[in-house]
């Protein structure tokens, strides 16, 4: 599908490109970003390209103008903001929202508001001048975030809960004051959520999820194929809300360790599990960057399931690979949103005594330079 902002927008700076090029590249981004690995003895499998118009979640920009408001991406490497209606890397639900949040956001930013300034608490009329929006679509409706760095007063909370409250596919809206601010939520017709492994993931608002079900589905498919027979403890480290623990969670014999930081994604997990009765998955809250787990807590894990941020997950490799032989894990199983710190984690566990075995790219940002990838670590003394 073209798209007339392609120049301006920058967000699919590959679209140029006819199918054939763009896969060709998208290749050749990440087999560049591997070659720093020492041992070259892994195959690279056919890759999984995801079909444009599958985002299902969005992040963007607006700001107040004469007659309503702007709303859309940032330009490339600008703070200026490309209006539009609608995106052809999305799913129809959020082009369908970004619709009607131009609406919305018009009329609340026409609303004066009182705010108080200064020591002696001078009054001041203001109005909402810019911030973002950000949509997810859960499995039964749109998840909603307004951030901007006013409070909602009641006539704003009035007409966000009449507006949303009239149409059928969005089932929660929230409001922050900014990115590290907690969301208070404004109106929830029910809590959204998104199933893996057959079960619903409650998910809290602005939440990190894969940017689609097809990536999701793909990249769940590449871990349970890179376990295939083996069974036991299984730790599944940067859990998140749990993509991966639950479809291993299914796997007979299974009892799977996941781990994690974020409190508020953990929380919506332990409501998932503890509500579904799933007794083989036990949550653990702790930052891997900084307290990775070492010796004793590793041991007798059959497998171990990482996805980190795009900052990799250097000390827990270094953890893995000090292990002993017998005492560590057999397999490992990667997923990345990063390439070039893949790599490096990969030479670190490779010095370690693990092998890379296969690596597969999982293209879910098509038209970027954007890679995502899972792999297959063995334990060479087992081989």
């Amino acid at each position: 599908m073209d798209c007339s902002l392609a120049s301006v927008c920058g967000g699919c700076s590959l679209r140029h490109l006819n199918t054939e090029e763009y896969r060709q590249y998208k290749c050749a981004l990440v087999q560049k970003a591997l070659q720093s690995i020492t041992r070259q003895n892994f195959n690279f499998s056919e890759p999984v390209f995801v079909p444009e118009g599958c985002r299902r979640r969005a992040s963007f920009a607006f700001r107040r103008a004469k007659g309503g408001i702007v709303l859309g991406f940032n330009a490339h490497r600008s703070s200026e903001i490309v209006g539009l209606n609608a995106c052809p890397q999305l799913t129809p639900g959020l082009n369908r929202g970004l619709v009607f949040f131009q609406s919305l956001l018009s009329e609340l930013c026409r609303v004066p508001l009182t705010v108080k300034e200064g020591k002696k608490g001078k009054a001041k009329t203001v109005y909402i001048e810019k911030g973002d929006l950000w949509l997810t679509e859960a499995d039964n409706g749109l998840d909603a975030v307004l951030e901007f760095d006013l409070p909602l007063n009641l006539e704003l909370r009035e007409i966000i809960s009449e507006r949303v409250g009239a149409v059928n596919d969005i089932v929660r809206v929230s409001h922050r004051l900014g990115v590290d601010r907690p969301a208070e939520t404004i109106l929830e017709k029910g809590k959204p959520y998104v199933k893996t492994g057959g079960v619903s993931i409650f998910i809290p608002a602005g939440t990190f999820l894969q940017p689609s079900k097809e990536g999701q589905a793909a990249l769940t498919a590449l871990v349970l194929k890179y376990l295939g027979d083996t069974s036991g403890k299984i730790a599944d480290l940067f859990c998140g809300a749990g993509t991966f623990s639950y479809p291993l969670a299914e796997r007979p014999g299974n009892k799977v360790v996941a781990v994690d930081s974020s409190k508020e994604l953990l929380e919506g997990f332990k409501n998932s599990v503890n509500r579904q009765m799933i007794a083989n998955i036990e949550i653990i809250n702790r930052n891997l960057f900084k307290y990775p787990l070492e010796g004793a807590e590793l041991a007798n894990f059959a497998a171990a399931v990482f996805d980190p941020p795009r900052a990799g997950a250097k000390e827990q490799a270094l953890r893995l690979a000090a292990l002993p032989a017998g005492k560590r894990p057999q397999k490992l199983i990667a997923v990345s949103c990063n390439p070039e710190t893949f790599a490096r984690d990969a030479e670190i566990l490779q010095q370690g005594g693990y092998r890379l075995q296969e690596v597969t790219l999982v293209d879910q940002f098509i038209y970027t330079s954007h890679c995502e990838l899972a792999a297959l670590f063995v334990d060479d003394a087992v081989i």
